[in-house]
């Protein structure tokens, strides 16, 4: 098997929401994992948002690395066809493997689990553990109430336009997924995100 041109973490809602543009853009960031030859982490589930970013990617020629923890499988239904399947004991192995396996992260629309994920990652970038780009896709505005309110913590001094700037934000997959590949060092092509 060839090596992946670049693995990109995925956190994500184990369910499918109300909203079809966020399954549509889950699967529009999976195909494009695949079609630039990438490797997709993420949490190991078979339903939801996170089963559809997996299927996408593996449709379009991708890997796929998942990591869940055993308490989990049952419950999010591990994708038995993951390239990869890890099934680990907690959740905090689970999160160290998915970061230590990543060039870049990126939540998509998600509950507690995808928001705890995600900032954590962020936490540990600007404390230095990791120089990893981070992202937010915001599809259909999702997230600007979270936007609003950090900026509000920014206003209010319990925050840096610094440890703002640590944030990729964008409301385009591919487009986003383009930027954090880009800002972790590799090349992607680009004539390849009008597909």
């Amino acid at each position: 098997m060839l090596r992946p041109a670049f693995s990109l973490c995925v956190y994500c809602g184990s369910r499918p929401g109300d909203d079809p543009a966020q399954l549509a853009a889950a699967e529009t960031l999976g195909r494009w994992i695949g079609r630039h030859g990438g490797r997709l982490v993420y949490g190991g589930g078979n339903t939801g948002l996170m089963g559809a970013v997996a299927n996408a990617c593996l449709d379009a020629g991708g890997t796929v690395l998942g990591i869940i923890p055993q308490a989990l499988v049952e419950r999010e239904w591990a994708h038995q066809g993951c390239t990869e399947l890890c099934v680990v004991e907690t959740m905090h192995e689970r999160k160290r493997l998915m970061a230590e396996h990543a060039d870049a992260f990126l939540a998509l629309a998600g509950g507690i689990g995808t928001f705890e994920e995600f900032f954590e990652a962020w936490t540990w970038k600007q404390l230095g553990y990791h120089d990893k780009p981070i992202g937010l896709l915001n599809v259909a505005g999702y997230y600007d109430p979270l936007l609003a309110f950090l900026k509000a913590s920014v206003a209010q001094g319990y925050m840096s336009e610094a440890q703002m700037a640590l944030i990729h934000a964008g409301d385009q997959p591919a487009e986003l997924a383009r930027r954090l590949i880009e800002a972790a060092g590799f090349t992607t092509a680009r004539d390849l995100d009008q597909i």
